[in-house]
């Protein structure tokens, strides 16, 4: 009986790779902190890197898959936030901690995706930076809103008001859930790095899986030319919208894991602005448009950096700087791309193998 020879197919690899890769920092993470050489600074960096790697990854799907331009990625992250954690707040003494944080994954995740649906039917219609402003706007204004709602409960069920919070009339047993601009406060804290590791393997396992799929390259066919995947009977809607709220909803989950990462959670411009989009598809563009591991990399590098040398406070943010131009240029030079190509390690092993 001969041996039999399983072959592996270059796509396959290199998606183990990926997971590798993740699985491979997580080990290495634990060790350390086992050991006692993490801080406790930077484990309080561990499950906002998860969030970050999430976003950085879901957002690489539309802009780099799609080829679409969204400035409003933080805003989806929003709405993930503030269902979760509005439904761990209602169901906090009611449920099992575990069950209770699955189904506000879930709930945060189908929220997301609903606004994706709502915003992606009539915006995908636009292009480049007419959908950039269009999204980014989308983002402001989910942020605007969520700090006018006043909402809360007692007996006779809830209440909500746009005024204040005597204006929601409740009884003596009533309860302040979302306080408007004060946000949402007493959020089980249920967000753990091992969580947070799970969760961006999901994310992973969803989105390369898309990639690679019959509709990813229908996406892909869609963004390199959009008039020749129509004419060959690809549904430029349908491809379009798939890709956009599969991206909303997984911003929805790095949203959860935010919300329940925090005892208060607030929309402020800070965490849920125009900022924090830009910054995520900072992460996506230093990555490599369309490279899925190198927005891990750049998520990872790029939250590290500044913790890392906090202790070089005059020249910090002049270090991190300089970071970013050479992230660019190693990235997106033309000499330094042929330059990788020529001595990459298939090339080294073919001119082996040649001679």
């Amino acid at each position: 009986m001969g041996k039999k020879t399983i072959k592996i197919n270059k796509t396959t690899t290199n998606n183990l790779i990926t997971y590798g890769m993740v699985i491979a920092a997580f080990v290495i993470v634990q060790v350390l902190v086992a050991s006692g050489h993490v801080s406790s600074l930077m484990k309080g960096l561990l499950v906002p890197l998860c969030i970050y790697v999430i976003m950085a990854v879901s957002l690489n799907l539309t802009v780099g898959i799609l080829g679409e331009l969204s400035l409003g990625h933080a805003g989806f992250m929003c709405v993930g936030a503030f269902a979760s954690s509005f439904f761990s707040v209602c169901m906090k003494d009611t449920m099992p901690a575990g069950f209770r944080f699955f189904l506000a994954i879930l709930i945060g995740a189908l929220a997301a995706a609903v606004f994706g649906i709502i915003v992606g039917i009539p915006v995908l219609r636009l292009r480049g930076d007419y959908l950039a402003i269009v999204t980014l706007a989308f983002g402001e204004i989910i942020k605007n809103i969520v700090n006018v709602i006043y909402l809360g409960r007692d007996g006779n069920g809830f209440h909500i008001s746009v005024k204040n919070a005597m204006a929601l009339n409740m009884a003596e047993d009533g309860k302040l859930i979302i306080n408007g601009a004060q946000g949402i406060t007493g959020t089980p804290n249920n967000s753990t790095f091992i969580i947070g590791i799970i969760l961006t393997l999901i994310t992973l396992f969803i989105v390369l899986n898309l990639i690679n799929s019959r509709s990813g390259r229908a996406i892909m066919a869609i963004r390199d030319n959009r008039i020749a995947a129509e004419s060959v009977g690809i549904n430029i809607t349908k491809y379009k919208l798939m890709a956009f709220t599969v991206s909303a909803s997984l911003a929805g989950i790095a949203g959860v894991l935010y919300a329940h990462n925090l005892s208060t959670l607030t929309a402020t411009q800070k965490n849920f602005g125009y900022n924090q989009s830009i910054m995520i598809l900072v992460f996506v563009v230093l990555g490599g448009i369309g490279n899925i591991r190198g927005s891990i990399i750049a998520a990872v590098v790029l939250t590290l950096l500044p913790e890392l040398l906090r202790g070089l406070s005059d020249y910090r943010m002049l270090i991190y700087a300089i970071v970013l131009i050479v992230m660019m240029l190693f990235n997106w030079s033309p000499s330094i791309i042929a330059f990788r190509k020529r001595h990459s390690l298939k090339q080294l092993i073919f001119k082996k193998e040649a001679e």
